[in-house]
């Protein structure tokens, strides 16, 4: 049995320079309050509003550094509240996504594309992929049995990265069929 740690991944944007930028000013930097489990990955002290047709959610953390584009990253919860269309897709595949409003303590940006419910993966370090027999775009499944509310998450994709430590990331809605509060534990279960 091969175990897999579960982090909760809350709702979240990464900001491009560009749009760091006009949302709080020009040079502007974040200011890091934590380390992410994710090498080089940090929760930001600065926070942003999100604004959808229908509503809009306050104080949504900016993780960083800054990217090459800007992403939001939503549950499906959040995207039917603020009446977003927002797809499921891997981080980075940004074409043809949803689109909001972001609000910035020096100004706002409409983005046309940018707006994810991100799909569920496995991040894991090349050594570990290769002992564990996992390629990157694999698909398998990971079982959740420590809760009142097992269940197992299928169409889970494998990410393959020397910048990624094991984890299992799911959003606040899976987390939440789940019975998990912030962090998990699951079992590996290959599909093919």
């Amino acid at each position: 049995m091969i175990k897999i740690p579960i982090e909760v991944s809350a709702r979240h944007v990464h900001l491009s320079r560009k749009d760091l930028d006009k949302l709080f000013g020009k040079g502007y930097q974040l200011t890091k309050i934590k380390n992410l489990s994710q090498p080089e990955q940090f929760a930001a002290k600065e926070t942003i509003t999100i604004k959808g047709k229908r509503g809009e959610i306050k104080n949504v953390r900016i993780l960083g550094p800054v990217r090459q584009k800007t992403q939001v990253e939503i549950s499906k919860t959040d995207a039917i509240n603020l009446k977003i269309e927002a797809p499921v897709r891997l981080s980075g595949n940004l074409k043809n996504s949803g689109g909001c409003i972001l609000i910035g303590p020096k100004g706002k940006i409409k983005l046309k594309e940018g707006v994810i419910i991100a799909w569920r993966h496995l991040h894991i370090e090349p050594k570990l992929a290769k002992k564990y027999n996992l390629k990157n775009g694999q698909f398998v499944s990971i079982k959740v049995k420590n809760t009142k509310r097992s269940l197992t998450f299928h169409n889970v994709i494998v990410r393959v990265s020397p910048k990624f430590r094991l984890a299992f990331q799911i959003d606040t809605d899976e987390a939440n069929a789940a019975g998990i509060d912030k962090f998990g534990e699951g079992e590996l279960i290959k599909d093919r």
